[in-house]
This record gives C-alpha cells, structure tokens and sequence, in this order.
C-alpha cells in the first residue's frame, strides 16, 4: 500500500461516500478534515444533475464539511463550460430546476435545439418529451449526457439514474452522447489541471465501480471504491473493472495515505 501513502491529490465523490441524502456517512466529516489538513491537495467531484454549483456547496457546508466551492467540480458544471466554447448554441435543457439556473444564458428550444443536454429530471420523463428529443437528434442535435450511471443509491433504496434514458436515446437515434461527467476522462483531465498534478500523483475515492474505479484507472489514476453508498458485493464481483483497493468507507482513507487521523 506505499504507493498510496505518496499520493500528492485526491479526488472524493460526494453522494454514497461524503453522505447519503441528508446524513454524512460515519466518520467522513473527521476524514475529510483530516485529509484537507494534509499536504494532499483535495476535489470534490461529483456526476450530480440535481444541484447547481451553490446548492452543492450550501449542503456540504449544512452537513458540516465547510468545503469552499472552488474545490467543488460538477458534472454540470463541465457541460456548461464546454457549451460556452460553442459560441451560442441553442439548447434543450432536460436538467433540474435548480442546475438550469446555472444554464440561463443559453437560448432554448423543444423542437429546434443544436444541443440536447441530459440530467436528471426525475419524474418529468415522458414518451412525448423522449420523442421530441429523439426528432431532434434525428434532425442533427448532438447529445450531451452529464453522465450515464446506471443507477444511485437514496435514503429509500436504489434508484434508476439516466443511463437508461440516454442509452433509449442513442438506439433510436443512432447518435452517440458525449458523456461529459465520470467516467469521461476529460473529467478527471479537467480536475487534474485545476490541482496542476499529474495523474500517477492522485487518487479517485467513489462507491461507483464503473464511473469511479473505472474511470479513474482509465485516466491514470488510481481507483478506490468504497463498500458504501451505491456499492453491491455482487455487482462489484461480476465486474470486470478491478478497483486498485477496496475499503469499507472513507473513514478508512486517511489511515491507507499514510496520515494520522
């Protein structure tokens, strides 16, 4: 485990290893102040599609994390930054309220967007909505998809994420989404560059064996998966994605970089 103690950075999914819905996970507030205490350099990334930039940062300083958020970065928030490359676009935003304030500036359509962007919209889904989107896409759209999990874990069990309603979406259309959040690995590029670290010098820590191990390891990273949050024995062993270790939960991360709790 030596190499884990010379780890210059760290990057920390936040829902299923920081908290689950309004309940910091045991022993996370002391690890996360022991590790930003260090000399390892911390960032908070997360796929989440249902909070803007200042929703994030107002509930991990509510659960008592006091993480500023210049340290946070968000899949959509990496969506927006890469349609403001694109001059003017016109959207389609399928976002939640909340992360659509962080979008104001585009100008929308339902029926003539250049870009169709995918997050989580709960139960707003509809077959009418799917095929306006689709005829969109069919027209010449192209698909942004903040991420493409499978599915999360909440305070009342798993729950379907918007990987599904994405896949629905490239099969009928036969356009592929850019998959902008984790496991994208213009992700984790982006949060190295905000550290200015080299891949080799950090480490992932999530409880999403493909977006987080996965990814990570792609990237050149090392993987850490934690047994909370989303995790599944079963699905972790039928996986073909090796994470570099295993622990049971982030209160256990200080001790494997080597720092004194």
């Amino acid at each position: 485990m030596n190499e884990f103690k010379q780890l210059k950075g760290m990057l920390l999914d936040l829902d299923g290893v920081l908290y689950v819905g309004k309940l910091p996970i045991d022993g996370a507030l002391d690890a996360v102040n022991c590790i930003r205490n260090s000399h390892i350099q911390c960032r908070f990334v997360t796929n989440t599609s249902t909070l803007s930039l200042a929703s994030l940062s107002s509930k991990l300083n509510a659960l008592g994390f006091n993480i500023p958020a210049d340290e946070i970065i968000s899949a959509p928030q990496a969506a927006l930054r890469y349609l403001q490359k694109q001059g003017d676009p016109v959207c389609r935003l399928l976002l939640a309220d909340d992360v659509k304030q962080d979008f104001e500036g585009f100008r929308q359509s339902d029926t003539s967007a250049e870009y169709i962007v995918v997050g989580d919209i709960g139960n707003a889904w509809t077959y009418n909505m799917l095929n306006e989107v689709f005829n969109c896409l069919v027209n010449g759209a192209k698909l942004i998809a903040i991420h493409k999990n499978r599915f999360w874990q909440t305070e009342h069990g798993l729950q379907m994420d918007i990987g599904g309603f994405v896949e629905a979406l490239e099969y009928a259309s036969g356009c592929k989404a850019m998959i902008i959040g984790k496991p994208s690995a213009d992700f984790f590029n982006a949060a190295l560059d905000d550290m200015q670290l080299k891949a080799n010098e950090v480490g992932m820590i999530g409880d999403d064996i493909d977006s987080d191990a996965g990814g990570a390891q792609q990237a050149g990273l090392k993987g850490i998966l934690v047994r909370t949050g989303k995790y599944r024995q079963s699905y972790a062993d039928a996986s073909s994605i090796k994470p570099d270790v295993v622990i049971d939960s982030i209160r256990d991360l200080p001790g494997l970089l080597g720092l004194q709790a």
